[in-house]
């Protein structure tokens, strides 16, 4: 991709926030990968509920960059405020390594890591997009290999969390290995901490204006003070459900307001552009009620319905945690991402690019395809009522597909659309919507929850394939949607495009 010394330059910053993003993904990733576990199995919630709390806290982790990125343009500054989110993260997850069955306390540590994930999240898209300003098909590219850092960190330690939980657990006991393996997650935020400040002077000219400015403390204090009531604030909400419900619709409301805020306010040259990135911001919606499944009813499929062993050509090879199965989203996408800004990149030097409204549509219909496999299970099931570990690979690869064209294209299209100076507002905006989006993917995954008294494979297969075609059919209406409004979409952006020029 780059070729000049401006793009060298453009590299070398690009790789400082690459490597910072893997390692808070590789932390945040391998909390994900077991806290269903870890309140189905360790604390003994029932299903509905480990669901529901978690579909609430992604909704949290997710709302909070919306005022995170607001603290990164006019407070502290885009870099600052990033690295602050990392460093309490890291305190998040230590937080987790303590031994105990306290409900409570697991709240709190889980609202510690939505106030540093809301620090961090928009602050550190905000910057790729600064680094690419004003190149909108090296935007898509460039966002893609950062999803790909994202998951580049997911992979190793939905892989590596897993095993080490189980491996303590069997060998030690006492239930140690959920928090030794949440260690590991704190770890993965030091050595993000310990790349950026190794690699810290690419990125010198990037950033909001008030990293341009000496830090000052008693700013610095009020936010801090925020923080530590936002964590209060996030664990009651948690552990009341109906306020979690409520909460969440609100902040939807409150993510439509701000569009239309600033589209009815904003410069006329500006609105087509926010508009496309509204809609945009609704089908994303969509999409990550579909995502929230692999850590909800695709984690629980896996654990009750899924046979561990990996057999290639007859041969057992070796065994998976249920846990581990999450992996396969970002290996898919890892391998899929190369070849996809590969793609970007070289149709928009031949002038073929198509839209990301175009790739939105694609992208529910690939989905829809990875939810009908997964609908399928109960045909290709055995006589105990288990498939296939390659079920998971295909259902995972089609589904992570889908998401690239989707999910891993929304940072770009707020970067595309949205003018700079509310860059990292609108990006924290983005967030509140995926937010929204995954607490109703908690609530859909209710619909699969097995009754504790129903422990047979056989009995539990049919609740989750009922799911899961409902969820396929879900897709294509979605698909129909997005192909509906593309004569929009074109308008609007040919108008965005337009005033640029």
């Amino acid at each position: 991709m780059e070729t000049t010394p401006a793009s060298r330059s453009q590299t070398r910053s690009f790789t400082t926030i690459f490597l910072i993003e893997m390692w808070e993904r590789f932390g945040f990733y391998g909390m994900q990968a077991l806290i269903v576990y870890y309140m189905v199995q360790r604390l003994e919630f029932p299903d509905e509920r480990a669901t529901l709390v978690w579909g609430a806290a992604a909704a949290l982790i997710y709302v909070a960059p919306a005022i995170g990125g607001w603290i990164g343009d006019k407070i502290l500054g885009t870099r600052r405020t990033m690295l602050l989110g990392a460093v309490v993260l890291s305190v998040g997850y230590s937080l987790m390594v303590v031994p105990g069955q306290s409900v409570w306390f697991l709240f709190c540590a889980l609202g510690v890591i939505v106030v540093g994930n809301g620090l961090f999240k928009a602050n550190a898209g905000n910057l790729v997009r600064k680094i690419y300003e004003g190149d909108d098909s090296r935007i898509d590219s460039a966002f893609t290999i950062y999803y790909m850092a994202v998951n580049l960190g997911a992979m190793i330690s939905q892989l590596l969390t897993p095993w080490l939980k189980d491996y303590v657990n069997e060998h030690y006991g006492n239930q140690m290995g959920w928090h030794i393996a949440f260690a590991v997650c704190a770890v993965g935020l030091l050595l993000g901490l310990a790349n950026y400040w190794l690699m810290r002077r690419a990125m010198d000219h990037i950033g909001s204006a008030p990293d341009d400015q000496p830090l000052n403390w008693g700013k610095l204090g009020a936010v801090l003070l925020g923080c530590v009531a936002t964590v209060f604030v996030s664990a009651y909400i948690l552990q009341e459900q109906g306020v979690a419900r409520a909460f969440v619709y609100l902040a939807g409301v409150v993510v439509i307001a701000i569009f239309a805020y600033l589209i009815s306010t904003g410069e006329r040259s500006e609105r087509a552009g926010l508009i496309a990135a509204l809609v945009l911001t609704v089908q994303s919606i969509f999409y990550f009620i579909f995502y929230q499944q692999m850590s909800t009813s695709l984690a629980l499929f896996a654990l009750r319905n899924v046979d561990p062993a990996f057999v290639v050509f007859g041969v057992h090879l070796w065994d998976w945690s249920p846990a581990q199965f999450q992996a396969f989203n970002p290996i898919w996408i890892f391998v899929l991402s190369p070849v996809l800004a590969w793609a970007y990149t070289r149709a928009g030097r031949a002038g073929k690019d198509i839209s990301i409204a175009a790739k939105f549509a694609l992208g529910f219909v690939i989905v829809a395809a990875g939810f009908f496999i997964y609908g399928a299970s109960g045909y290709f099931a055995d006589s105990q009522g288990k498939v296939s570990s390659w079920l998971m690979v295909w259902g995972y690869g089609a589904i992570s597909l889908g998401e690239l064209l989707v999910s891993g294209l929304g940072l770009a299209m707020i970067a595309r659309y949205v003018p700079e100076r509310m860059g990292g507002f609108m990006m924290g905006a983005y967030f509140v919507a995926s937010g929204v989006s995954q607490y109703l993917g908690g609530l859909v995954a209710t619909f699969a929850s097995v009754p504790r008294d129903i422990t047979d494979p056989l009995q539990t297969m049919p609740i989750y394939t009922s799911l899961f075609n409902r969820l396929g059919f879900a897709a294509l209406v979605c698909t129909a949607i997005a192909i509906a409004v593309l004569p929009l979409m074109n308008r609007l952006s040919q108008a965005h495009h337009g005033r640029e020029r």
